[in-house]
């Protein structure tokens, strides 16, 4: 008998997938597309999601290339931020390219006794009886379980058919590319944020020196075709110029809206994880690392509680869900607002320039490492 059916193989499927598949449990997981797969999100793994992967079985952190923290620019001004050593959790970020990650992770998940791994796999949508998800229909055919899990990613179908998306406004859009660097040239171990007017570049360093390009910007401000816009921003700021100056694209441009909402993480007989749940805006960076640790936590529930009726306990997790991720929100919409007020973006850039535990201190909030209040724990 299965005991949880996950729809969706990103980051908090798999894992999720491989914490409950070594306690014991049954599982199914089901992926619509292939592995290698790519996606229009970035690619940094903050230093809370690098712990988490060790945890899981990857030795190495996920693999890519160390990042120290995020270093702002805005016009000739720069604002280092280091990430703070914490103990038991790693000094560092990594770039890594979701078409190695997603893969390594699924290919893991996939020898884990126990897990039932599906590629190609369409999930139609949720099958209810008496009020509550009793499994899904994959491919036409039902599939039951006591507890399906939606990790189905930002623009989740699952999510639509339970019925609990809310629309959001379409007011930020991303996009990114990766670049190849001529030799001899690599990007520092940084990644490096370019705050323009309306918008702002991500740089992110990846191995064989690669770089990801990502864009984040306010929709209203894409007046030409994207590629266009895209182009016309990324040469303005000299230090980005200069780093793509005869480097290659390797990828293709791909765009995303940015932000989805939920009306509820969970229903009888089902719970939303990772972006499927919602989020607010990539502007921080710790998507991949929020997916492993709600993960972990979804885990420690479901191994903690069975032979329990998932209804009995859904209500507990998502309180505690909501707490593991309210000061990295909190952070989220303080920098989100920022960015839209470049006056404000500039003189806050100018404050923390000068004040580096403070901006070490952010900056481990938002890679999972340090709450908002420096007196209490993590955990």
């Amino acid at each position: 008998m299965t005991d949880v059916i996950i729809v969706g193989a990103g980051v908090a499927g798999t894992s999720l997938a491989i914490a409950i598949g070594r306690a014991g449990s049954a599982v199914e997981l089901y992926e619509a597309r292939t592995f290698p797969r790519d996606k229009p999100c970035g690619e940094g793994i903050m230093p809370a999601g690098v712990t988490a992967l060790r945890r899981l079985g990857l030795p190495d952190g996920g693999g890519g290339v160390p990042f120290h923290g995020v270093r702002y620019h805005r016009a000739q001004h720069v604002a280092v931020g280091r990430f703070p050593a914490v103990v038991g959790e790693e000094p560092w970020g990594r770039g890594q390219r979701r078409l190695v990650l997603d893969r390594r992770l699924f290919e893991l998940a996939a020898a884990v006794p126990g897990v039932c791994a599906h590629v190609e796999a369409t999930v139609d949508g949720p099958v209810v009886e008496h009020d509550r998800v009793a499994g899904v229909v994959v491919n036409g055919e039902i599939r039951r379980a006591p507890l399906v899990v939606a990790a189905d990613g930002a623009h989740s179908r699952f999510r639509h058919r339970l019925h609990l998306n809310v629309p959001v406004p379409r007011s930020r859009i991303g996009a990114r590319r990766h670049y190849q660097l001529p030799a001899g040239r690599t990007a520092e171990p940084w990644v490096d944020i370019f705050l323009g007017r309306d918008h702002e570049f991500y740089v992110t360093p990846l191995p064989d020196r690669q770089v990801l390009v990502a864009l984040l910007a306010e929709a209203g401000a894409v007046s030409a075709p994207l590629e266009r816009a895209f182009d016309r921003w990324r040469d303005a700021p000299p230090r980005l110029r200069d780093l793509l100056d005869g480097a290659e694209p390797i990828s293709e441009l791909l765009a995303t809206p940015l932000a989805a909402r939920s009306r509820a993480g969970h229903v009888a007989g089902a719970v939303l994880l990772g972006d499927a749940a919602g989020f607010l805006d990539p502007i921080t960076g710790g998507g991949i690392a929020q997916a492993l640790m709600t993960s972990e936590r979804l885990a420690a529930f479901i191994t903690g509680n069975r032979g329990r009726s998932p209804d009995a306990w859904l209500p507990n997790f998502e309180r505690e869900r909501h707490a593991l991720l309210r000061d990295y929100r909190l952070l989220t919409r303080a920098v989100l607002g920022m960015a839209r007020r470049p006056r404000l973006a500039h003189a806050a850039l100018g404050t923390l320039s000068h004040l580096p535990s403070l901006f070490s201190h952010l900056v481990g909030v938002s890679g999972g490492t340090r709450s908002l209040n420096p007196l209490a724990r993590r955990g």
